[in-house]
Order: C-alpha cells, then sequence, then structure tokens
C-alpha cells in the first residue's frame, strides 16, 4: 500500500467529529460469546478546508478480541485532537503506525481519510453487485423446515450457522438443516471460537459434507495447533478468522493442511488499502477469501463491498447493516431478493437525525 491508492493524499484535514452510537437491531443476534441487542459502532466524519467529507465506521465487538470500547473511544479522542492541519497522507501514516493500540478505532478513523482522499476501491464506474449470505437462527425441527423455506423465498441461497455448544446437538441441528434444505442452500457453519480440540474434531469428523462450503474458527484464536488439527481430519474445509489480522497470518494460515479458506474484516487490517493487500495475500497462498463484517453498519459494508469486488469468494458477509432496526443512512444501499447494489458514483451519507438520536457519546476536534 502506498499513497497512489489514494486520488488525492495532499488534502489537509480541518476537523472531525466522532459519534459512539447505539444502532437496536431488529431481531437478536447470536454468536457463540455473546447475544447483541444492539451494534455500538464509532462513527468518523473528517472535513477537509473546502467542506468535503469523509465517513468511517468500526464496531468494538466484546469478546472477540482484547480490545474494548472504552479503550477504543480513549484511542480516537487522544489521536483526533493531531490529526487537524495534517495531510490525508500523513494522518493516515500516523494512525497506521498507532493502530496496534486500537485496531478497530483505528480503523473508523483511518476508512474516513481514505474516503476524504478519494481510495480508488470507493469508486465504482458501473453497478457493483454482491449477493449475501444470511444467519440462520432456528433450533427445532419444525422452526427449521419454516426458517429454510422463508430464507429461500427471501433469495438467500448461503446460511451461515452458528455452532460451538453442544457436539451432538450441533451435528443434529446441521442434519436437519439438510435434510429442509434438500440441496437448495450451501451451509458456512462458525464454531465463533467455542470449541475444545477434541470437541471441534468430533465434530468435524462427524459432520456430513454435502452441501457444507466450509467450518470456521473451530477453536479459540491464539490455539493455531488445535484448530491444526481440526484442519487435518475435517470432513469439510476449515476457514480461520479471527487470528487473521496481518499478512503474516495469512501466510501462517496457507501453510496449514486443510485450511482452505482465510475470512478477514476491514476493521481488523484498518483501512481499505491494507484489507485489498490481505485479499491478495489470500489469493496468492491458495486459499479462498471470505469478507464481511456481520458487526458492521452501512458504512463498513459499502467499503468491504467496493473492496471485495473481484476479489472476494461466493456471497459476501458484509451483512451486518440488515440486522439493524433502520438503516444508518439518508440513502440506505439497494438490497432485493439476490444481493445488494452499489450504482456507480455511489457515497454514503449518513442521516443526521439518526447520529443525532442514537448518540451515546461525541466528540469534536
Amino acid at each position: 500500500m502506498s499513497d497512489t491508492d489514494l486520488l488525492h493524499p495532499e488534502r489537509v484535514v480541518a476537523s472531525l467529529e466522532i459519534n459512539w452510537l447505539k444502532l437496536p437491531l431488529h431481531t437478536p443476534y447470536r454468536l457463540s460469546y455473546r447475544t447483541f441487542m444492539e451494534f455500538e459502532p464509532f462513527v468518523v466524519a473528517v472535513r477537509d478546508r473546502d467542506g468535503r467529507i469523509g465517513w468511517g465506521e468500526g464496531h468494538v465487538s466484546p469478546g472477540s478480541s482484547k480490545e474494548t470500547r472504552e479503550g477504543g473511544w480513549a484511542f480516537c479522542a487522544a489521536k483526533a485532537r493531531k490529526l487537524p492541519g495534517r495531510t490525508v497522507a500523513e494522518a493516515r501514516e500516523m494512525l497506521l503506525a498507532a493502530s496496534p493500540a486500537s485496531p478497530v478505532a483505528a480503523s473508523a478513523m483511518v476508512t474516513a481519510l481514505e474516503m476524504l482522499g478519494e481510495h480508488q476501491a470507493l469508486a465504482a464506474s458501473s453497478p457493483l453487485r454482491h449477493s449475501l449470505l444470511t444467519p440462520f437462527e432456528a433450533a427445532t425441527p419444525d422452526e427449521i423446515g419454516a426458517e429454510v423455506e422463508r430464507r429461500l423465498a427471501e433469495g438467500f441461497t448461503t446460511f451461515k450457522v452458528k455452532v460451538g455448544k453442544n457436539v451432538a446437538a450441533d451435528l443434529a441441528r446441521v442434519r436437519e438443516i439438510q435434510r429442509a434444505a434438500r440441496g437448495r442452500v450451501t451451509l458456512r457453519i462458525d464454531a465463533n471460537r467455542a470449541f475444545s480440540r477434541a470437541d471441534a474434531i468430533a465434530f468435524a469428523t462427524g459432520i456430513d459434507p454435502e452441501g457444507v462450503a466450509l467450518f470456521e474458527q473451530p477453536c479459540p484464536t491464539d490455539a493455531w495447533d488445535d484448530n491444526a488439527a481440526v484442519a487435518a481430519v475435517s470432513n469439510v474445509a476449515v476457514m480461520l478468522d479471527e487470528p487473521i489480522c496481518s499478512l503474516a497470518d495469512i501466510a501462517r494460515a496457507g501453510a496449514i493442511p486443510g485450511v482452505k479458506f482465510c475470512k478477514i474484516k476491514l476493521k481488523r487490517f484498518v483501512g481499505v488499502g491494507r484489507l485489498i493487500e490481505a485479499l491478495e495475500s489470500i489469493r496468492a497462498h491458495g486459499m479462498g477469501a471470505v469478507l464481511g463484517d456481520g458487526l458492521g453498519a452501512d458504512i463498513s459494508a459499502w467499503m468491504e463491498a467496493m473492496a471485495g469486488a473481484g476479489r472476494i469468494d461466493g456471497p459476501g458477509e458484509f451483512n451486518g447493516f440488515l440486522k439493524l432496526q433502520r438503516s444508518l443512512l439518508a440513502n440506505p444501499m439497494q438490497v432485493d431478493r439476490t444481493g445488494m447494489t452499489v450504482p456507480p458514483g455511489f457515497v454514503p451519507a449518513p442521516d443526521p437525525r439518526m447520529l443525532a438520536s442514537q448518540a451515546l457519546a461525541r466528540l469534536a476536534a
């Protein structure tokens, strides 16, 4: 990555506004480590001296990493005071150097700068189309059959199924979903780091591979040996998620037999430029790339969709914005039965009423 990915790295930061929002969801979003009733992203606006504006977003997910919302907010407050008067290129370089202290918060600020500096990946001359997957929630046979038919009627053909609490129950539930689907859908199975090595191996060797694209993050983030042991015997391809935060992590994953996919998120790679480097590195190491933050709102979904154009395998996982009761944007993205469309020249414009009504905290510099 260099400043050549920005059309206008010379633009000078005049002011910033950072909002910590609380965005209610229309239904609870259940993960192995937490159930979300709302998302709490940081939304950053960066303006230059001519009034141009760039937007960025980052949602710190408690339990996903060591980063905390309070720590992220403190990072934003400390760094915001240092940005006015710097060029976009200078400000981005400073934030990238500091980003290990709070990657998600840094990403919210860096992506706002990249939009202000007009990152080349964020401009589309023709409509950009992405299919999306959907989370699958039902647990009992009757509920499973009904949800399969409802999701298919909505246009979704790839389901994200969460496991990780009980091997026998999880296997039985997946089998019931496969039975109800009758070959009409693709499943991505996600343990969210919840299994022990033994339980993950039992699940991975017990699963019927019919219609299952991959098994995501069986064991804890730092348990590389445990995840490798699962990948070596799994009936389906294994995908690593939470451990993948750098190009070195991608290279390490690519050397593990049975690891066929890496999943990455904008907020972990701290900006569109680094995200594109990561996507290209995944391909270079012979793996499939899956992209998307199911905990992200509209701005991060737009940026991930733009960065992922021609670089990802299968449906995008940048579907967090579909979980919100109301769009963050005054000009919501186009979504229909078969996915999302980004029209040429689209630029997200957050709704000022949403920023005002949903703010937990706000700072300006």
